[in-house]
């Protein structure tokens, strides 16, 4: 239970970073930190205590076995993750070079 507590923890570090900074570039990392507590989480959803893993066992079914399926998800929200963030950087770059600024509110003020 208390993995669940600090992977929630984890989530809520990240959304004060998102919602409070005003610079892009911890913005990004503070959006970065929510996806890792989402995929810790659902990591921790599938895992079982003494259980054992699906493909290597012959076994009839009878055994607690490990979930796959949230592990398949983490995987693809990883990629799309990654996608998130190069897009992020790749937009924090254009908005320094265009107003030579990662501050927000300095953005915003500056029409054009």
């Amino acid at each position: 239970m208390t993995l669940y507590l600090m992977t929630f923890f984890l989530f809520l570090v990240g959304l004060y970073g998102a919602t409070t900074k005003r610079d892009i570039i911890k913005i990004i990392l503070a959006i970065g930190i929510m996806g890792y507590s989402v995929n810790l989480f659902l990591i921790l959803i599938a895992y079982r205590s003494g259980a054992i893993y699906p493909i290597l066992t012959k076994s009839l079914g009878k055994e607690l076995m490990v979930d796959p399926l949230p592990q398949a998800l983490v995987l693809t929200a990883i990629v799309i993750e990654l996608g998130i963030t190069a897009l992020l950087a790749s937009l924090a770059i254009r908005i320094f070079e265009k107003y030579k600024t990662f501050d927000i509110t300095q953005v915003r003020r500056l029409k054009g």
